[in-house]
């Protein structure tokens, strides 16, 4: 929600936080900073609060100067402060980078697209430059008609996504010049050294951490030579030049080598992740050098065996062939073994991209998060299909309480809206549940919806939050969703922003819901 709204909505349409007001105001006009400590401390679980703390906040969202020199609030100061940031649901100490960043790159899960020229389908699909980024350079200024129409298509581009991973299909072109498309279909061309230079422009604006392309080779060896021109010469310096020292060390090294890796055999290009064949894991035990990394299709990828194989060696996985639509598959039963490399098709909206959008929103968006330990380290016996019978759960308690400035249909008509809330992780932990339906109303509908959750593995957990509209004219359709991981979820009575399909903010459309768990 908006931190800037000089006007907060009257007390008569937030009744639900005017109660919580009253409790701890104790009846007076005002809140003093004692109430509102007690309320930090009992309701939102902020530990380390104290009276300072509790001060701070009535200096920062306290708007009359009287009531601050007494250190107490208004309840236009307290709605104020309640619909912040500092009541937002998700933590924001994990907006910023804050996990360890030394570990060696097969402990991360690393944010992958697959075939990241392509802004629609696989067959037909247009490729363009803006599939990866989503910034208007000016050097392509002259190409604004078709650069808005695929800006359109791709939504949000790859690497302002925190995308670390970007798969790209080289084929000979024309002129020694060498293109990239899907191949053998009837998608758009589009040159190489173009896609390089718009590597280099953007790769790191959103995230300092290593880009690995992941360069799917069609050409012969004379294009192939131009390829390695063009990564040496437009990347320069970002590209990674320096070599592994195989007789000192046996494990990868970390993402703060904040280079461009290629994954590819462009003779001394490859340096960290060579692309080998997958044998069996057997032969990846006794063969396979830390270094190499295998792909393997969605359906091959999901046995229990990739969990010890993963404490080793990145895997990256990806869509299905018969996928003509370029639709996306569930990208957590992938994270349960935990694979680093998950690609999904960034252009495809749905379910699989609001779950990865919500995985690495987590550790400062940086693209990288790291493992539980459990899926790094070599003695694991992890196994996401059979978890010990002994194992307690988190016991999830969440009540929906209201929606606030829900957006209406194109029709200008009030939605019916109903809240279901999703648990995504191991199969076990898989379940939905849903609010009542409120009619016709977005401005605040109210559903006082209690639910619960156990959790088995919540280091894995992703809650999505999803509103709809269950109206007769229009059936039931998506309004708004939010998706964070369950780590990062505040306790006590926060606020949901919500997202559109394309993944846009919604400010100040949000939910209000409580919070506990044990």
């Amino acid at each position: 929600m908006s931190q800037t709204d000089p006007q907060p909505p009257p007390a008569s349409r937030r009744k639900e936080i005017k109660h919580i007001f009253n409790h701890y105001a104790s009846g007076e006009r005002s809140l003093h900073a004692t109430g509102l400590l007690q309320f930090l401390q009992r309701e939102q679980s902020e530990s380390e609060a104290n009276a300072a703390i509790a001060e701070n906040l009535i200096d920062k969202y306290e708007i009359d100067e009287t009531e601050r020199q007494n250190r107490t609030m208004t309840f236009h100061g307290f709605l104020r402060y309640m619909e912040s940031r500092d009541c937002c649901v998700l933590n924001q100490q994990h907006t910023r980078v804050y996990q360890d960043m030394g570990h060696p790159l097969c402990h991360y899960f690393i944010s992958s697209s697959h075939n990241t020229y392509l802004t629609s389908d696989q067959l037909v699909g247009k490729s363009h430059l803006f599939a990866y980024k989503s910034k208007k350079s000016k050097r392509n200024a002259g190409k604004c008609i078709t650069a808005v129409v695929a800006l359109t298509q791709a939504a949000h581009s790859a690497l302002r996504r925190g995308c670390r991973c970007l798969e790209i299909d080289c084929w000979d072109g024309p002129d020694m010049e060498p293109i990239v498309y899907h191949g053998y279909t009837l998608t758009s061309k589009i040159l190489f050294k173009d896609v390089i230079t718009t590597i280099e422009e953007h790769a790191f604006e959103v995230s300092p951490y290593p880009v690995i392309l992941s360069l799917e080779n069609h050409c012969h060896t004379t294009q192939q030579q131009v390829m390695a021109h063009y990564l040496t010469s437009i990347l320069g310096d970002k590209l990674l030049n320096t070599s592994l020292d195989l007789t000192s060390t046996t494990e990868l090294p970390s993402p703060q080598k904040r280079k461009v890796k290629v994954a590819v055999e462009l003779s001394d290009l490859v340096f960290y992740t060579k692309s080998v064949k997958f044998v069996s894991f057997s032969h990846s035990g006794e063969s396979q050098q830390f270094y190499e990394n295998t792909s393997h299709a969605e359906k091959k990828a999901t046995s229990p065996e990739f969990i010890l194989h993963n404490t080793r060696f990145i895997s990256r996985i990806y869509p299905a062939g018969s996928r003509t639509l370029s639709s996306n598959y569930n990208p957590q039963e992938f994270w349960n073994v935990g694979s680093q490399l998950v690609a999904l098709n960034f252009q495809s909206l749905g379910l699989p991209m609001d779950l990865n959008n919500g995985r690495f929103q987590d550790n400062g968006g940086c693209g990288y998060i790291l493992k539980p330990h459990f899926l790094r380290t070599h003695e694991t016996t992890f196994d996401p299909s059979s978890l010990p019978p002994n194992l307690k759960p988190v016991q999830v308690l969440m009540k929906v309480i209201s929606g606030s400035n829900l957006p209406i249909s194109k029709t200008g008509k009030a939605p019916d809206p109903y809240v279901r809330v999703e648990i995504h992780g191991v199969a076990s932990d898989c379940r939905r549940m849903e609010s009542d339906i409120v009619k016709r109303n977005s401005l605040n509908p109210k559903w006082d919806a209690s639910m619960s959750f156990p959790i088995a593995v919540p280091e894995l957990a992703l809650i999505r939050f999803t509103v709809r509209d269950q109206s007769i004219r229009s059936g039931n359709t998506f309004v708004g969703q939010y998706t964070l991981p369950f780590s990062s979820m505040k306790k006590g009575y926060r606020w949901v922003p919500l997202m559109s399909r394309e993944g846009q903010d919604l400010d100040p459309a949000s939910l209000f819901i409580f919070v506990w768990h044990s």
